[in-house]
């Protein structure tokens, strides 16, 4: 096949590397395209979670799990809701045995929540995995095995009626064992199903699903995996559509999807394919899995619930959640994981920066003016999909500070941290202050050091002009006197000057002094019981910036416009 000409403003050229040798999904599998209905259906309801992790995730690890760890795992996974749980491969390993002989032994699992056993299609391994859950009220036991043309020809060495009657042998076995014991269901998955021919998915389901007889009280499962990811999310969900379409006794199934992420678009997989018509997903918390990792539940649960839909688990404090999680599987959540990673709600970019601080302020505005807690209040926050305070996270990282950060973050902090509210005209003076800093450093700020760089940038507590002592006296008439003792480096004298209000008071005794100072914008707030001002002055031909901070608020006024005149001075 020729390609087209490229458009004349790619240059881009052919490369070097063999990509003749890989043949397009297209050529390896059919996938019947009828009417699709997905791409207009919308996701309403969360489908059935279902982690995968102490048995799928498992045998992904360098260093296996022992009992403890999954243990604390299993019990991490109950406290989050999740309600169906693959707890082991029991005739895999001893310990996926000795754990599962745990469970029953101190009966860990809780009414509502099922565990679910993996078996290969042999009768020695269903019966070792029958032994191992001897004594659960419930269970699902999973059967599987590959179904598509590469496994048959280059693994298996079976024709297609080979593989089904492999199937249909252990199914009856397992039938068998369950007739014996507690309540058990079934689940069967076509290993690599992406790669298998959809008529031949349809006769192993719906053969299993006449042979073990289900019933809408007790469905069987049928769990289409993408075994190992091939095309675009979009073939993955045409494929899960035919088959929701076509399947025997539709209302005794539970279609499932266990999508990997081989291609980097294993969530895209698990979403398409719930607007398919699957019911049940299986993964991993935050992605573990062989080769690039199973499905990520939790990405998956947090992307409905940031569109409004309740995702029937609880992930409000999510650290804990992935601490659990890394400590579990010896492996750590990368920071830039969705959702967990330490960094996802951290913006460094200026313009990000004061999007977010604009938005969080609006967002408390909005709260008040509805009379409700700001943690009640919908969320309309720039680059903040979710509210961090919903997963557990602080406001305290949303906003760090570097080289390429600008005046609204630099606010924000000192805001937030320290209560110095910046007035809008003084940002950026301050953010070239910061930004000088950190271009020499090339660090981050903490809002620790933001705050002394303010305080030894803009408060002059003993400069070149000083005060010793004053005081203000109101006058009959309504104006003030304002008496003070100045001190410079080459004398100490006492002035005094007058206007109608203190501060203008104490600029008249400056002019006095020989130090004329014009204000030309003034602001002032409080927190925390002291009262923050903020002086921008002309001294001559300079204009300078000058803050101080006092329990008094003339006193603060007074000590802004000293600072800016000894700024003014150097």
């Amino acid at each position: 096949m020729s390609l087209s000409p490229a458009p004349v403003w790619n240059p881009q050229r052919p490369g070097p590397m063999p990509y003749y040798r890989y043949r397009p999904f297209d050529d390896r599998v059919r996938v019947p395209a009828e009417d699709r209905s997905w791409p207009s259906a919308r996701i309403e309801r969360a489908p059935l979670w279902v982690p995968v992790d102490l048995r799928d995730g498992n045998q992904a690890l360098a260093e296996p799990m022992d009992t403890p760890r999954k243990r604390r795992f299993f019990d991490l996974l109950v406290a989050t809701g999740f309600k169906e749980i693959e707890v082991g491969y029991p005739s895999a390993s001893r310990t996926d045995f000795d754990f599962v002989r745990h469970l029953v032994a101190d009966d860990a699992v809780p009414d509502d929540v099922i565990p679910v056993v993996f078996t290969p299609a042999r009768r020695e391994l269903i019966d070792r995995t029958f032994d191992a859950i001897e004594g659960l009220p419930r269970a699902v036991v999973h059967l599987y095995i590959a179904t598509s043309p590469v496994w048959r020809d280059v693994v298996l060495g079976r024709d297609r009626g080979e593989v089904w009657r492999t199937v249909r042998e252990a199914a009856e076995h397992m039938a068998r064992r369950a007739d014996q014991g507690a309540y058990v269901r079934f689940q069967f998955s076509p290993e690599t199903f992406n790669l298998t021919e959809p008529d031949f998915v349809l006769e192993l389901c719906d053969g299993l699903t006449e042979l073990w007889d289900a019933s809408p009280d007790r469905p069987v499962t049928h769990n289409l995996p993408a075994t190992v990811e091939v095309a675009t999310p979009n073939v993955y969900a045409d494929q899960i559509e035919y088959v929701h379409r076509h399947l025997a006794r539709r209302e005794s199934v539970i279609l499932s999807v266990h999508p990997h992420n081989d291609r980097g678009t294993g969530v895209a997989c698990a979403e398409l394919a719930v607007l398919a018509g699957a019911q049940r997903v299986e993964g991993c918390l935050f992605g573990n899995g062989e080769r690039t990792g199973n499905v990520d539940l939790v990405t998956l649960a947090l992307n409905l619930y940031a569109q409004g839909v309740d995702p029937m688990l609880d992930l409000g404090d999510l650290d804990a959640v992935k601490e659990t999680v890394e400590h579990c599987n010896r492996l750590p959540v990368h920071p830039r994981h969705p959702y967990a990673g330490d960094l996802v709600h951290t913006a460094f970019s200026g313009t990000h920066q004061d999007a977010i601080s604009k938005g969080l302020a609006h967002h408390a505005r909005r709260a008040a003016e509805l009379g409700v807690p700001e943690e009640q209040a919908p969320w309309s926050v720039p680059y903040l999909p979710i509210d961090p305070a919903d997963v557990g996270r602080s406001y305290e990282a949303v906003i760090r500070v570097n080289s390429q950060s600008g005046k609204g973050g630099v606010a924000y902090l000192l805001r937030a941290h320290h209560g110095v509210d910046l007035p809008e005209r003084m940002r950026p003076d301050f953010s070239r202050v910061v930004q000088e800093a950190t271009d020499v450093s090339g660090r981050e700020m903490t809002p620790k050091e933001l705050y002394e760089m303010f305080r030894a940038a803009y408060v002059i507590d003993d400069g070149e002009v000083a005060l010793d002592a004053w005081s203000v006296h109101p006058e009959s008439s309504g104006a003030h006197r304002f008496v003070c003792t100045l001190r410079t480096a080459d004398r100490t004298g006492d002035y005094e000057g007058t206007g109608p209000g203190p501060l203008s008071a104490f600029l008249d005794a400056l002019t006095a002094a020989g130090h004329p100072v014009d204000v030309l914008d003034f602001s002032e707030h409080t927190a925390g019981g002291e009262t923050f001002a903020y002086a921008e002055c002309r001294v001559g031909g300079t204009t300078c910036w000058g803050a101080g901070q006092d329990a008094s608020a003339l006193a603060a006024s007074v000590r802004a416009v000293l600072s800016a005149l000894n700024r003014a001075m150097r």
